[in-house]
């Protein structure tokens, strides 16, 4: 069978810099960091007390009160950005054929906080146990995209990616090869996470993966700066409608560009650190580059993943060095998570939109707060460094990797 081409026709979001997509936009190209001190929760005595929260956030603005008992907030989140992104793509309700459109959802954790919410009351309960019947649809990482299909008719491909921080990008993956494969003509696809909770922060502190700058919470998501101390968790989510290229055409849609290709591998060397050489990022990239059916030449923008940990930024470098070549002196390159947090399992879905606006604005999004850039970092590389800078971007490509050894790359050009 050939391979259909698969575009973009819908994007969505809601996330620390904003909570729709022309406020995110907006904010990237500003180099706006959306980090500030914890509101979910009394923070006071752990070793992190800060994070990317969504801003100005009510649910009752969006939902109404029986829904919101039944949504965990990623779900609430996933919706959110699911119908930004539906109603940008402009269907015509009436002539889709909902068999032929499915949804595939991401998310690293899921229902953190309905889980640990109902333990609390468990071990705070008394002889009998009580548990809410909302607890299990409200925790399980599947439940968002069955929410997302049940609220459109949806009743093609539906189930949900799980792969720590790659969790988005293989939801992408699997969702383009769904339309390329003849499954399905739409897919709504990317991810969400809620994680700024208490079990989340206090498990990544104990790992030591967090920063402490609790002094300075906007400068300490600092990817490729020498005195970067760990990531800083963010939350949201961010939403892509997919498209077969004739199926849009023939409904006059709006194309914000195609999706040509994707690559995954495993590190299978350790449970949270990267290969110190790359090996397995760069087995992705290559077989994103191989997939989309480009020379590494094309590529003129990578989205890293850049988390700002020390061992992180470094073997990522070295892996778009192996994978590009001399090229990679001549693209951008910049990290998304030094303004956005690291939102975990929605990650590749927020910072594929960050690979959309390059491309259909010509605006590379900086990477903020590297003041004392790394020495261990090559000195030529452009790192989009404090500002935005302006070209044109024919093809960008954007890295996510997840503990476990998970790896994933995908590839967005210009239509």
């Amino acid at each position: 069978m050939a391979e259909r081409r698969v575009v973009v026709t819908g994007i969505g979001t809601i996330n620390p810099l904003g909570n729709n997509i022309e406020e995110y936009f907006r904010n990237l190209e500003k180099g706006v960091s959306g980090a500030a001190p914890i509101t979910h929760f009394d923070a006071e005595k752990f070793k992190t007390r800060f994070a990317c929260e969504v801003k100005n956030y009510d649910p009752n603005q969006y939902f109404d009160r029986k829904e919101v008992r039944k949504y965990d907030l990623f779900t609430q989140y996933a919706l959110i950005a699911a119908t930004q992104a539906v109603e940008d793509a402009a269907f015509d309700f009436d002539k889709l054929d909902k068999e032929r459109a499915g949804v595939i959802w991401a998310s690293g954790i899921g229902g953190l906080k309905s889980f640990f919410d109902e333990c609390l009351g468990y071990a705070e309960g008394g002889m009998t146990p009580r548990f809410s019947p909302f607890f299990i649809p409200r925790m399980i990482s599947d439940i968002a995209a069955g929410f997302i299909s049940m609220k459109y008719g949806f009743m093609g491909p539906n189930y949900c990616t799980v792969s720590a921080c790659a969790s988005s990008n293989h939801g992408l993956i699997a969702a383009l090869e769904a339309i390329r494969y003849g499954k399905a003509d739409v897919m709504i696809t990317g991810g969400s996470e809620a994680a700024v909770n208490e079990p989340s922060v206090g498990g990544f502190n104990s790992m030591q993966a967090l920063s402490t700058r609790n002094d300075d919470p906007e400068h300490a998501s600092r990817p490729f700066d020498k005195d970067r101390d760990g990531f800083v968790v963010g939350e949201g989510a961010g939403a892509l409608v997919l498209e077969e290229l004739e199926h849009a055409k023939a409904r006059g849609a709006k194309i914000y560009c195609e999706f040509v290709g994707g690559g995954e591998s495993a590190d299978a060397h350790h449970f949270t650190a990267p290969h110190p050489e790359g090996i397995g990022a760069m087995k992705s990239m290559r077989d994103a580059i191989k997939d989309a059916g480009i020379s590494p030449e094309e590529v003129d923008y990578v989205n890293v993943h850049g988390t700002s940990t020390p061992l992180g930024d470094i073997a990522e470098l070295k892996a778009v060095k192996g994978v590009l070549g001399d090229h990679v002196y001549d693209i951008n390159i910049s990290s998304t998570k030094s303004m956005t947090g690291h939102l975990l399992g929605a990650t590749g879905a927020v910072e594929a939109l960050a690979c959309i606006m390059a491309i259909t604005k010509g605006i590379i999004p900086p990477t903020i707060n590297c003041e004392n850039r790394d020495p261990e970092i090559d000195p030529k590389l452009n790192l989009t460094l404090d500002k935005p800078q302006h070209r044109e971007v024919k093809c960008a490509l954007s890295n996510t990797f997840g503990f476990g050894g998970h790896n994933a790359t995908v590839i967005f050009r210009k239509f």
